[in-house]
């Protein structure tokens, strides 16, 4: 199956309401996963309380749970990943990374590199903006739609 027909695929699956694909063509299989790393509000609500076993003459205790703190929205401009493969910070280990936290970036720069399928793809900004968050390390495997910077 040559890359633009998969490209096509993919783009199809990223647009439509369907979450898998799977095509066999001839010999060749694809399977297209849409992954979402989209955050659940949760609610937390307080465990019941537990009584530990009375010792004559003592009282019960009540042992509540600790609530866990729910995590701040993110402000800014996400730039998500488009596809899945390896994050890459720089054009090639020697090189200075493509941008910093703090550093001002214009529309259509290239802000990572994501590898995929022993293809290198530049990954540009889409806003212009401040780097707030680098939020996948160097050489981290990303999935499509993973957050990967947050621009404000």
């Amino acid at each position: 199956m040559d890359l633009r027909k998969l490209k096509t695929l993919i783009d199809l699956v990223a647009e439509s309401g369907i979450a898998e694909l799977e095509i066999t063509e001839g010999e060749g299989k694809v399977r297209i996963v849409k992954f979402s790393q989209a955050v659940q509000p949760v609610a937390y609500a307080p465990a019941p309380a537990q009584y530990a076993p009375a010792a004559p003459g003592a009282e019960a205790v009540a042992a509540a749970a600790p609530v866990a703190p729910v995590p701040a929205a993110v402000v800014g401009h996400t730039v998500k990943a488009p596809m899945v493969g390896t994050f890459y910070r720089a054009p090639n280990p020697n090189s200075p990374s493509f941008v910093e936290v703090g550093q001002t970036v214009k529309e259509g720069e290239p802000l990572c590199i994501i590898e995929a399928m022993k293809l290198l793809n530049e990954i540009e900004a889409d806003k212009s903006g401040v780097i707030k968050e680098i939020l996948v390390q160097n050489g981290e495997p990303v999935e499509y739609g993973q957050p990967l910077f947050v621009i404000v």
